[in-house]
Protein backbone atom coordinates (compact mmCIF):
# COMPACT_ATOMS: atom_id res chain seq x y z
CA UNK A 1 0.00 0.00 0.00
CA UNK A 2 2.72 2.63 0.81
CA UNK A 3 4.58 1.61 -2.69
CA UNK A 4 1.52 2.66 -4.48
CA UNK A 5 1.82 6.07 -2.68
CA UNK A 6 5.22 7.09 -3.37
CA UNK A 7 4.59 6.33 -6.94
CA UNK A 8 1.83 8.98 -7.23
CA UNK A 9 3.48 12.37 -7.44
CA UNK A 10 2.53 14.90 -4.57
CA UNK A 11 0.37 18.12 -5.81
CA UNK A 12 2.16 20.33 -3.38
CA UNK A 13 5.47 19.58 -5.85
CA UNK A 14 3.96 20.57 -8.93
CA UNK A 15 2.70 23.25 -7.60
CA UNK A 16 6.29 24.35 -6.48
CA UNK A 17 7.36 24.05 -9.96
CA UNK A 18 4.91 26.09 -11.21
CA UNK A 19 5.19 29.28 -9.01
CA UNK A 20 8.80 28.58 -9.83
CA UNK A 21 8.49 29.23 -13.31
CA UNK A 22 6.38 31.86 -13.23
CA UNK A 23 8.74 33.77 -10.50
CA UNK A 24 11.37 33.31 -13.51
CA UNK A 25 8.80 34.75 -16.21
CA UNK A 26 8.19 37.57 -13.90
CA UNK A 27 11.99 38.56 -13.51
CA UNK A 28 12.58 38.30 -17.66
CA UNK A 29 9.74 40.79 -17.72
CA UNK A 30 10.65 43.13 -15.24
CA UNK A 31 14.05 43.28 -16.52
CA UNK A 32 12.67 43.84 -19.85
CA UNK A 33 10.19 46.70 -18.13
CA UNK A 34 13.32 47.94 -16.38
CA UNK A 35 15.45 48.41 -19.70
CA UNK A 36 12.49 49.97 -21.50
CA UNK A 37 12.38 52.71 -18.64
CA UNK A 38 15.92 53.36 -18.49
CA UNK A 39 15.37 54.72 -22.35
CA UNK A 40 12.45 56.45 -21.66
CA UNK A 41 14.38 58.15 -19.13
CA UNK A 42 17.52 58.82 -21.21
CA UNK A 43 14.85 60.00 -24.13
CA UNK A 44 12.92 62.87 -21.96
CA UNK A 45 16.59 64.34 -20.27
CA UNK A 46 17.63 64.98 -23.80
CA UNK A 47 14.39 66.11 -25.05
CA UNK A 48 14.47 68.63 -21.58
CA UNK A 49 18.12 69.52 -22.84
CA UNK A 50 17.37 70.32 -26.57
CA UNK A 51 14.02 72.47 -24.87
CA UNK A 52 16.48 73.88 -22.30
CA UNK A 53 19.33 75.43 -24.22
CA UNK A 54 19.30 74.91 -28.18
CA UNK A 55 22.84 74.37 -29.61
CA UNK A 56 24.19 77.00 -32.40
CA UNK A 57 23.64 75.74 -35.92
CA UNK A 58 26.99 76.57 -37.95
CA UNK A 59 26.96 76.50 -41.69
CA UNK A 60 30.82 75.72 -41.84
CA UNK A 61 32.94 73.09 -40.14
CA UNK A 62 34.93 74.62 -38.35
CA UNK A 63 36.33 71.17 -36.38
CA UNK A 64 40.21 70.36 -37.05
CA UNK A 65 39.28 66.99 -39.04
CA UNK A 66 37.11 68.88 -41.35
CA UNK A 67 39.99 68.47 -43.63
CA UNK A 68 40.18 64.79 -43.10
CA UNK A 69 36.29 64.74 -43.57
CA UNK A 70 36.53 66.73 -46.76
CA UNK A 71 39.41 64.41 -48.47
CA UNK A 72 36.88 61.29 -47.44
CA UNK A 73 34.30 62.43 -49.08
CA UNK A 74 36.60 63.52 -52.47
CA UNK A 75 37.97 60.03 -52.13
CA UNK A 76 34.32 58.56 -52.09
CA UNK A 77 33.62 60.98 -55.19
CA UNK A 78 36.24 59.83 -57.25
CA UNK A 79 35.85 56.56 -56.70
CA UNK A 80 32.51 56.08 -57.96
CA UNK A 81 33.55 57.47 -61.59
CA UNK A 82 34.02 54.67 -63.94
CA UNK A 83 37.42 55.04 -65.36
CA UNK A 84 39.62 53.44 -67.75
CA UNK A 85 38.21 49.61 -68.52
CA UNK A 86 39.58 47.00 -66.94
CA UNK A 87 41.37 44.29 -69.34
CA UNK A 88 38.67 41.33 -69.40
CA UNK A 89 36.34 43.82 -70.49
CA UNK A 90 38.03 44.86 -73.05
CA UNK A 91 38.98 42.13 -73.91
CA UNK A 92 35.15 40.67 -74.14
CA UNK A 93 33.99 43.34 -76.38
CA UNK A 94 37.24 43.28 -79.41
CA UNK A 95 36.21 41.84 -82.23
CA UNK A 96 39.35 41.74 -84.43
CA UNK A 97 42.60 40.30 -83.35
CA UNK A 98 45.26 42.10 -85.19
CA UNK A 99 49.40 41.11 -84.56
CA UNK A 100 51.65 43.87 -84.84
CA UNK A 101 55.74 43.12 -85.68
CA UNK A 102 58.11 45.79 -85.63
CA UNK A 103 59.59 46.39 -89.11
CA UNK A 104 63.13 44.47 -89.82
CA UNK A 105 62.70 41.68 -87.43
CA UNK A 106 62.60 38.42 -87.20
CA UNK A 107 58.64 37.27 -86.43
CA UNK A 108 59.62 33.40 -85.25
CA UNK A 109 61.94 35.03 -82.58
CA UNK A 110 59.33 37.94 -81.34
CA UNK A 111 57.04 37.07 -78.02
CA UNK A 112 53.87 38.69 -77.55
CA UNK A 113 54.79 42.29 -74.85
CA UNK A 114 51.54 43.49 -74.71
CA UNK A 115 47.85 44.45 -75.80
CA UNK A 116 46.27 47.40 -76.96
CA UNK A 117 42.79 48.03 -77.69
CA UNK A 118 40.98 50.85 -79.81
CA UNK A 119 38.26 52.40 -81.49
CA UNK A 120 38.71 51.84 -85.19
CA UNK A 121 36.73 52.87 -88.21
CA UNK A 122 37.31 50.08 -91.24
CA UNK A 123 34.74 50.28 -94.27
CA UNK A 124 32.81 52.96 -92.56
CA UNK A 125 32.03 51.39 -89.47
CA UNK A 126 33.10 51.31 -85.70
CA UNK A 127 35.25 48.14 -84.72
CA UNK A 128 36.83 47.67 -81.76
CA UNK A 129 39.88 46.10 -82.07
CA UNK A 130 42.27 44.35 -79.96
CA UNK A 131 46.31 44.76 -81.37
CA UNK A 132 48.99 41.66 -80.26
CA UNK A 133 52.05 43.51 -80.27
CA UNK A 134 55.04 41.25 -80.65
CA UNK A 135 58.87 42.53 -80.49
CA UNK A 136 62.44 40.68 -79.50
CA UNK A 137 62.07 39.56 -75.71
CA UNK A 138 64.79 42.06 -74.48
CA UNK A 139 63.08 45.13 -76.74
CA UNK A 140 61.70 48.18 -75.04
CA UNK A 141 60.87 50.19 -77.56
CA UNK A 142 57.83 48.16 -78.67
CA UNK A 143 56.16 49.11 -82.38
CA UNK A 144 53.02 51.29 -82.34
CA UNK A 145 49.78 50.48 -84.83
CA UNK A 146 49.34 52.37 -87.46
CA UNK A 147 47.24 55.13 -86.77
CA UNK A 148 47.51 55.15 -83.07
CA UNK A 149 49.10 58.05 -80.85
CA UNK A 150 50.70 56.28 -78.48
CA UNK A 151 50.82 53.17 -76.23
CA UNK A 152 47.74 54.34 -74.14
CA UNK A 153 45.07 55.35 -77.14
CA UNK A 154 41.84 54.06 -77.43
CA UNK A 155 41.07 55.80 -80.39
CA UNK A 156 42.42 55.70 -83.50
CA UNK A 157 43.64 59.07 -85.21
CA UNK A 158 41.05 58.59 -88.00
CA UNK A 159 37.84 59.06 -85.00
CA UNK A 160 39.69 62.62 -83.64
CA UNK A 161 40.11 63.55 -87.23
CA UNK A 162 36.17 63.33 -88.06
CA UNK A 163 35.54 65.07 -85.13
CA UNK A 164 37.96 67.99 -85.80
CA UNK A 165 36.42 68.42 -88.77
CA UNK A 166 33.07 68.14 -88.03
CA UNK A 167 33.42 70.58 -85.54
CA UNK A 168 35.88 72.97 -86.46
CA UNK A 169 35.70 72.62 -89.95
CA UNK A 170 32.05 72.45 -90.22
CA UNK A 171 30.98 74.10 -87.57
CA UNK A 172 28.38 71.58 -85.74
CA UNK A 173 28.38 71.97 -81.71
CA UNK A 174 30.52 69.14 -79.84
CA UNK A 175 27.16 66.95 -79.29
CA UNK A 176 26.03 66.97 -83.07
CA UNK A 177 29.52 65.63 -84.35
CA UNK A 178 29.30 63.16 -81.72
CA UNK A 179 25.69 61.63 -83.00
CA UNK A 180 26.95 62.30 -86.63
CA UNK A 181 29.60 59.72 -85.56
CA UNK A 182 27.26 57.74 -84.05
CA UNK A 183 24.64 57.83 -87.21
CA UNK A 184 27.20 56.67 -89.86
CA UNK A 185 29.75 54.66 -88.11
CA UNK A 186 28.09 53.09 -84.82
CA UNK A 187 30.84 54.42 -82.49
CA UNK A 188 28.99 55.84 -79.37
CA UNK A 189 31.24 58.91 -77.81
CA UNK A 190 30.55 61.14 -75.15
CA UNK A 191 30.65 64.57 -74.90
CA UNK A 192 33.42 64.67 -72.32
CA UNK A 193 35.54 61.53 -74.65
CA UNK A 194 35.50 63.80 -77.76
CA UNK A 195 36.33 66.78 -76.37
CA UNK A 196 39.65 65.13 -74.77
CA UNK A 197 40.12 63.47 -77.69
CA UNK A 198 40.56 67.63 -79.49
CA UNK A 199 42.29 68.11 -76.80
CA UNK A 200 45.04 65.49 -77.34
CA UNK A 201 44.97 66.65 -81.61
CA UNK A 202 45.66 70.09 -80.34
CA UNK A 203 48.81 69.16 -78.41
CA UNK A 204 49.83 66.69 -80.72
CA UNK A 205 49.46 69.88 -83.24
CA UNK A 206 50.90 72.78 -81.23
CA UNK A 207 54.06 72.09 -82.82
CA UNK A 208 52.97 72.47 -86.22
CA UNK A 209 51.23 75.60 -85.29
CA UNK A 210 54.37 77.63 -84.39
CA UNK A 211 56.05 76.21 -87.48
CA UNK A 212 53.16 77.74 -89.88
CA UNK A 213 53.78 80.81 -87.97
CA UNK A 214 57.32 80.85 -88.82
CA UNK A 215 56.67 79.79 -92.46
CA UNK A 216 53.96 82.08 -93.14
CA UNK A 217 56.26 85.01 -91.34
CA UNK A 218 58.70 84.11 -94.45
CA UNK A 219 56.05 84.43 -97.11
CA UNK A 220 56.79 87.20 -99.49
CA UNK A 221 52.76 87.56 -99.95
CA UNK A 222 50.64 87.64 -96.79
CA UNK A 223 47.08 88.08 -97.10
CA UNK A 224 45.29 89.44 -93.96
CA UNK A 225 42.04 89.74 -92.01
CA UNK A 226 39.60 89.74 -89.21
CA UNK A 227 36.42 89.11 -87.75
CA UNK A 228 34.63 89.43 -84.39
CA UNK A 229 34.58 86.35 -82.18
CA UNK A 230 33.97 86.04 -78.40
CA UNK A 231 35.41 83.99 -75.71
CA UNK A 232 32.74 83.40 -73.56
CA UNK A 233 30.73 86.73 -73.46
CA UNK A 234 33.79 88.70 -73.83
CA UNK A 235 33.78 90.52 -77.68
CA UNK A 236 37.30 89.97 -79.56
CA UNK A 237 38.66 88.70 -82.62
CA UNK A 238 40.00 86.21 -84.78
CA UNK A 239 42.73 86.69 -87.07
CA UNK A 240 43.52 85.06 -89.81
CA UNK A 241 46.93 85.27 -92.09
CA UNK A 242 47.04 83.46 -95.27
CA UNK A 243 49.04 82.50 -98.41
CA UNK A 244 49.04 80.25 -101.05
CA UNK A 245 50.10 76.97 -99.30
CA UNK A 246 49.83 78.41 -95.58
CA UNK A 247 46.78 79.64 -93.47
CA UNK A 248 47.44 80.61 -89.42
CA UNK A 249 44.56 81.73 -87.14
CA UNK A 250 44.74 83.50 -84.13
CA UNK A 251 41.13 83.39 -82.15
CA UNK A 252 40.04 85.17 -79.34
CA UNK A 253 42.27 88.16 -79.46
CA UNK A 254 42.69 91.64 -79.74
CA UNK A 255 42.13 93.40 -82.70
CA UNK A 256 45.54 95.58 -81.95
CA UNK A 257 48.30 96.02 -84.48
CA UNK A 258 50.11 93.75 -81.77
CA UNK A 259 48.60 90.76 -82.83
CA UNK A 260 49.71 91.00 -86.71
CA UNK A 261 53.29 92.11 -85.40
CA UNK A 262 53.63 88.76 -83.29
CA UNK A 263 53.55 86.73 -86.29
CA UNK A 264 54.82 88.88 -89.26
CA UNK A 265 56.98 91.55 -86.70
CA UNK A 266 57.29 95.29 -86.69
CA UNK A 267 58.29 95.53 -90.10
CA UNK A 268 57.37 92.75 -92.44
CA UNK A 269 59.60 92.78 -95.37
CA UNK A 270 57.45 90.97 -98.21
CA UNK A 271 53.84 92.26 -99.42
CA UNK A 272 50.89 92.66 -97.74
CA UNK A 273 47.40 92.94 -99.05
CA UNK A 274 44.32 93.68 -96.65
CA UNK A 275 41.40 96.27 -96.41
CA UNK A 276 41.92 100.06 -95.28
CA UNK A 277 42.15 98.84 -91.35
CA UNK A 278 44.49 101.52 -89.85
CA UNK A 279 46.56 98.90 -88.22
CA UNK A 280 48.09 97.95 -91.37
CA UNK A 281 49.32 101.02 -92.24
CA UNK A 282 53.54 100.94 -92.28
CA UNK A 283 53.51 97.24 -91.76
CA UNK A 284 55.02 96.02 -94.55
CA UNK A 285 57.43 97.04 -97.41
CA UNK A 286 54.39 96.85 -99.89
CA UNK A 287 51.06 97.70 -99.37
CA UNK A 288 48.16 96.46 -101.52
CA UNK A 289 44.53 97.19 -100.79
CA UNK A 290 41.84 95.36 -101.14
CA UNK A 291 40.02 96.49 -104.09
CA UNK A 292 36.79 94.65 -103.20
CA UNK A 293 36.54 96.30 -100.21
CA UNK A 294 36.94 99.45 -102.37
CA UNK A 295 34.67 98.92 -105.02
CA UNK A 296 31.47 97.27 -102.54
CA UNK A 297 31.95 101.23 -101.22
CA UNK A 298 31.10 103.01 -104.07
CA UNK A 299 28.36 100.35 -105.75
CA UNK A 300 26.52 100.25 -101.82
CA UNK A 301 26.48 103.80 -102.11
CA UNK A 302 25.40 104.05 -106.21
CA UNK A 303 22.84 101.22 -105.25
CA UNK A 304 21.19 103.70 -101.77
CA UNK A 305 21.28 107.13 -103.99
CA UNK A 306 19.81 105.94 -107.36
CA UNK A 307 19.07 109.70 -108.16
CA UNK A 308 22.83 110.78 -108.04
CA UNK A 309 24.13 109.96 -111.46
CA UNK A 310 27.37 111.47 -110.48
CA UNK A 311 27.89 108.30 -108.08
CA UNK A 312 26.97 105.95 -111.18
CA UNK A 313 29.48 107.55 -113.36
CA UNK A 314 32.47 107.47 -110.55
CA UNK A 315 31.53 104.27 -110.10
CA UNK A 316 31.39 103.28 -113.68
CA UNK A 317 35.30 105.13 -114.20
CA UNK A 318 36.89 103.73 -111.56
CA UNK A 319 35.39 100.17 -112.67
CA UNK A 320 37.40 100.64 -116.09
CA UNK A 321 40.45 101.95 -114.27
CA UNK A 322 40.15 99.11 -112.41
CA UNK A 323 39.24 96.49 -115.55
CA UNK A 324 42.10 98.09 -117.72
CA UNK A 325 44.93 97.39 -114.44
CA UNK A 326 43.63 93.98 -114.29
CA UNK A 327 44.53 93.55 -118.03
CA UNK A 328 47.79 94.94 -117.59
CA UNK A 329 48.67 92.62 -114.63
CA UNK A 330 47.42 89.68 -116.86
CA UNK A 331 50.01 90.77 -119.79
CA UNK A 332 52.36 90.76 -117.22
CA UNK A 333 52.07 87.33 -116.03
CA UNK A 334 52.16 86.34 -119.25
CA UNK A 335 55.31 88.21 -120.07
CA UNK A 336 56.74 86.87 -117.13
CA UNK A 337 56.04 82.91 -117.93
CA UNK A 338 57.81 83.87 -121.02
CA UNK A 339 60.69 85.58 -119.93
CA UNK A 340 61.17 82.69 -117.84
CA UNK A 341 61.67 80.06 -120.94
CA UNK A 342 64.26 82.47 -122.56
CA UNK A 343 66.97 83.75 -121.21
CA UNK A 344 66.75 87.74 -120.54
CA UNK A 345 69.40 90.18 -120.64
CA UNK A 346 69.43 93.49 -117.84
CA UNK A 347 68.58 95.55 -120.23
CA UNK A 348 65.37 93.71 -121.16
CA UNK A 349 65.09 94.26 -117.00
CA UNK A 350 65.59 97.73 -116.67
CA UNK A 351 63.68 98.42 -119.85
CA UNK A 352 60.68 96.68 -118.63
CA UNK A 353 60.65 97.92 -114.99
CA UNK A 354 60.79 101.22 -116.78
CA UNK A 355 57.80 100.30 -118.37
CA UNK A 356 55.60 99.06 -115.69
CA UNK A 357 56.84 102.17 -113.67
CA UNK A 358 55.25 104.21 -116.21
CA UNK A 359 51.96 101.92 -116.69
CA UNK A 360 51.76 102.13 -112.88
CA UNK A 361 52.05 106.06 -112.66
CA UNK A 362 49.25 106.55 -115.32
CA UNK A 363 46.71 104.56 -113.51
CA UNK A 364 47.28 106.38 -110.34
CA UNK A 365 47.15 109.78 -112.34
CA UNK A 366 43.62 108.08 -113.61
CA UNK A 367 42.59 107.82 -110.15
CA UNK A 368 43.78 111.32 -109.08
CA UNK A 369 41.97 112.74 -111.50
CA UNK A 370 38.74 110.90 -111.03
CA UNK A 371 38.71 112.11 -107.27
CA UNK A 372 37.93 115.40 -108.15
CA UNK A 373 36.04 116.73 -104.56
CA UNK A 374 38.63 114.67 -102.07
CA UNK A 375 39.77 117.74 -100.79
CA UNK A 376 36.03 119.59 -99.68
CA UNK A 377 35.40 119.98 -96.27
CA UNK A 378 32.93 117.86 -94.71
CA UNK A 379 30.80 119.55 -92.58
CA UNK A 380 29.11 118.22 -89.12
CA UNK A 381 27.29 121.39 -88.46
CA UNK A 382 25.31 123.50 -90.46
CA UNK A 383 26.55 127.39 -90.61
CA UNK A 384 25.45 130.14 -92.49
CA UNK A 385 27.73 130.04 -94.99
CA UNK A 386 27.64 126.17 -95.75
CA UNK A 387 24.82 123.65 -95.25
CA UNK A 388 25.19 120.51 -93.30
CA UNK A 389 27.14 117.78 -95.37
CA UNK A 390 24.61 114.70 -95.86
CA UNK A 391 25.38 111.16 -95.00
CA UNK A 392 25.53 110.16 -99.22
CA UNK A 393 28.26 113.15 -99.28
CA UNK A 394 30.39 112.44 -96.58
CA UNK A 395 31.10 108.82 -97.72
CA UNK A 396 31.64 109.64 -101.38
CA UNK A 397 34.09 112.18 -100.62
CA UNK A 398 35.41 109.76 -98.04
CA UNK A 399 36.16 107.03 -100.55
CA UNK A 400 37.54 109.47 -102.31
CA UNK A 401 40.65 110.15 -100.03
CA UNK A 402 40.81 106.82 -99.39
CA UNK A 403 41.76 106.38 -102.75
CA UNK A 404 43.98 109.31 -102.92
CA UNK A 405 45.40 109.15 -99.55
CA UNK A 406 46.25 105.11 -100.01
CA UNK A 407 47.76 105.95 -103.86
CA UNK A 408 50.79 103.96 -103.76
CA UNK A 409 49.01 101.01 -102.48
CA UNK A 410 46.36 100.63 -105.31
CA UNK A 411 48.26 98.84 -108.11
CA UNK A 412 51.12 96.79 -106.53
CA UNK A 413 48.90 93.93 -108.12
CA UNK A 414 50.48 95.25 -111.56
CA UNK A 415 53.76 95.75 -110.35
CA UNK A 416 54.23 92.47 -109.41
CA UNK A 417 51.32 90.12 -111.10
CA UNK A 418 51.88 87.24 -108.32
CA UNK A 419 49.79 89.56 -105.99
CA UNK A 420 46.12 89.31 -106.06
CA UNK A 421 44.27 92.74 -106.30
CA UNK A 422 42.08 91.50 -103.75
CA UNK A 423 42.42 90.02 -100.45
CA UNK A 424 39.61 86.84 -101.34
CA UNK A 425 41.74 84.31 -99.98
CA UNK A 426 41.68 85.37 -96.51
CA UNK A 427 38.32 86.58 -97.01
CA UNK A 428 36.89 83.16 -97.72
CA UNK A 429 39.15 81.72 -94.41
CA UNK A 430 37.30 84.50 -92.13
CA UNK A 431 34.10 83.94 -93.94
CA UNK A 432 34.11 80.57 -92.27
CA UNK A 433 34.33 81.65 -88.91
CA UNK A 434 31.98 84.50 -89.03
CA UNK A 435 29.35 82.25 -90.05
CA UNK A 436 30.22 80.08 -86.87
CA UNK A 437 30.10 82.99 -85.00
CA UNK A 438 26.92 83.96 -86.33
CA UNK A 439 25.64 80.10 -84.83
CA UNK A 440 26.54 81.31 -81.61
CA UNK A 441 29.19 78.57 -81.81
CA UNK A 442 32.44 80.92 -80.45
CA UNK A 443 34.85 79.48 -77.58
CA UNK A 444 33.99 79.20 -74.08
CA UNK A 445 37.17 79.61 -72.93
CA UNK A 446 40.57 81.22 -73.38
CA UNK A 447 41.72 77.34 -73.80
CA UNK A 448 39.36 76.63 -75.99
CA UNK A 449 39.86 79.55 -78.48
CA UNK A 450 43.66 78.31 -78.34
CA UNK A 451 42.28 74.81 -79.46
CA UNK A 452 40.24 75.95 -82.31
CA UNK A 453 43.40 78.46 -83.69
CA UNK A 454 45.61 75.58 -83.37
CA UNK A 455 43.59 73.08 -85.49
CA UNK A 456 42.04 74.77 -87.88
CA UNK A 457 45.38 76.46 -88.46
CA UNK A 458 46.91 73.37 -89.78
CA UNK A 459 43.89 71.66 -91.34
CA UNK A 460 43.45 75.06 -93.34
CA UNK A 461 47.57 74.43 -94.00
CA UNK A 462 46.78 70.52 -95.11
CA UNK A 463 43.48 71.72 -97.43
CA UNK A 464 45.83 74.56 -99.73
CA UNK A 465 47.61 71.30 -100.84
CA UNK A 466 44.52 68.69 -101.24
CA UNK A 467 42.25 68.92 -103.87
CA UNK A 468 39.94 67.64 -103.28
CA UNK A 469 40.50 67.63 -99.39
CA UNK A 470 39.57 64.25 -98.15
CA UNK A 471 40.08 62.03 -94.98
CA UNK A 472 41.74 59.36 -96.84
CA UNK A 473 44.50 62.34 -98.11
CA UNK A 474 44.54 63.31 -94.53
CA UNK A 475 45.17 60.41 -92.78
CA UNK A 476 47.77 59.52 -95.44
CA UNK A 477 49.90 62.54 -94.56
CA UNK A 478 49.18 62.71 -90.74
CA UNK A 479 50.08 58.33 -90.64
CA UNK A 480 53.31 60.18 -92.31
CA UNK A 481 53.96 62.40 -89.40
CA UNK A 482 53.36 59.62 -87.16
CA UNK A 483 56.31 57.51 -88.80
CA UNK A 484 58.78 59.69 -89.79
CA UNK A 485 58.53 61.91 -86.94
CA UNK A 486 58.20 65.29 -88.28
CA UNK A 487 55.27 66.83 -90.59
CA UNK A 488 55.26 68.71 -93.81
CA UNK A 489 55.54 71.80 -92.48
CA UNK A 490 58.75 70.72 -90.07
CA UNK A 491 60.26 69.76 -93.88
CA UNK A 492 59.66 72.99 -95.01
CA UNK A 493 60.83 74.94 -92.73
CA UNK A 494 64.05 73.39 -92.72
CA UNK A 495 64.59 73.51 -96.13
CA UNK A 496 64.22 76.91 -96.09
CA UNK A 497 67.03 77.56 -93.18
CA UNK A 498 69.42 75.05 -94.87
CA UNK A 499 68.89 77.37 -98.23
CA UNK A 500 68.43 80.57 -96.22
CA UNK A 501 65.35 81.45 -98.87
CA UNK A 502 61.79 81.90 -98.26
CA UNK A 503 59.32 78.91 -98.87
CA UNK A 504 57.16 78.64 -102.02
CA UNK A 505 54.95 81.38 -102.31
CA UNK A 506 52.72 79.25 -104.85
CA UNK A 507 51.21 76.15 -105.14
CA UNK A 508 52.91 73.65 -106.64
CA UNK A 509 51.48 72.68 -110.25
Amino acid sequence: MSHEQDSITDPRDVRIRELLDMVEQQAARIKELEEKLDRLQALLEAKAESKAAKKPDFTENYSLGRNKLQNQDKKQSTNKRPGRKPQYAKRDCATLPVDVYPDGVDRKKCLLHRLQYAWRILDGKAVYVRYDIYDLPDSRDLPLPEGIRNSRSEFGIEIILILAFLHYWIGVSLDNACQTMNFFTGLELSKSQANSLLNQLADDWNQQYDTIAELIALQMIVYIDETGWKVGKKPCYTWVFSSSLYTLFRCGVSRKKSEATAVLGESFGGIGVTDDYAAYQTMFSEHQLCWAHLLRKMIKLALQNPDEPAYKKFLDDLCQIYSDACESRNARRIEASEEKELATTLTTDLANTAAVEALVERLQSRVKSLCTRHDETIMSKATSNQPLTSDSTKTFILLQRELVGNIDSLFVFVSHPEVEPTNNISERNVRREAEIRKGARTSKTDSGAARRSTIVTVLASLATRMKPFTLSKLLEETARWLKLGVSIFQQELQAAAQKNLAPPSTAPT
